[in-house]
């Protein structure tokens, strides 16, 4: 069965370009000219939309706004598809909630294999036993995180990252290893994606300050998690 993304872009002639070039990869494509059409084609609970290639620059609100908004209710993956290639831009596309941000001008081909990337990313097998980081847990059967029991709304891709991390209790990550692990070696963008989400990860599994910190940075290699909270496979 294709794949459905939502093509979000207010300029026409752009929105044909990009849904021709997914349907020309065996996507079905949808398109929405504002935030407030992409919102409704998501909450449409006839349309189940596989991923979403989001404009920052839409006539009736901020794509940021948008992606913020998607990820209060979905775990969908979002490709940013953007002209604004500043760094400061890249960061705060990621830190909205978006697991890949393309720059425009694109090459077709390099979007087709960032969103596959996503959606492999989206679609990974979980590991094969449960892993525990102190009172973070990782399930097999599904993926999904728990910390104290209760469950944590994570993206994929912040689920593999977690889970990279836990297989390798103490061990230092490198940020490129992690790139390779989590993102593909399609990966074509910036290393600092590796930053963004790790930063992402810790606010949500670390946000009572009661609880010990569960990644650690090591400067100048990459992350590990703490020794301090004991990982068991179980």
């Amino acid at each position: 069965m294709p794949r459905l993304a939502l093509v979000v872009e207010d300029d026409p002639r752009l929105r044909r370009v990009v849904q021709l070039v997914l349907q020309g990869e065996g996507f079905e494509v949808v398109g929405a000219a504002t935030g407030a059409e992409a919102l409704e084609v998501l909450s449409a609970r006839d349309v189940d939309v596989d991923v979403v290639l989001l404009d920052l620059r839409l006539p009736d609100v901020a794509g940021l706004d948008v992606c913020r908004e998607i990820r209060r209710t979905s775990l969908v993956p979002v490709v940013v598809v953007s002209a604004m290639a500043d760094s400061h831009d890249v960061v705060a596309g990621l830190e909205a909630g978006a697991d890949d941000y393309v720059t425009k001008p694109f090459v077709a081909k390099e979007l087709t294999a960032r969103v596959r990337a996503v959606l492999r990313r989206a679609n990974a097998v979980p590991p094969p036993q449960d892993l525990a980081v102190g009172d973070v847990v990782v399930r097999a059967s599904s993926g999904d995180v728990l910390v104290r029991g209760e469950p944590v709304p994570l993206t994929r891709t912040e689920q593999r990252l977690l889970a990279e991390l836990a297989a390798e209790p103490g061990r230092v990550l490198a940020r490129e290893e992690l790139l390779e692990r989590v993102w593909g070696r399609s990966w074509y963008g910036d290393v600092r994606v590796v930053d963004v989400h790790v930063h992402r990860l810790r606010v949500k599994v670390e946000a009572d300050p009661s609880r010990p910190t569960v990644v650690l940075t090591v400067r100048g290699q990459g992350y590990r998690l703490s020794t301090d909270a004991p990982v068991a496979q179980r």
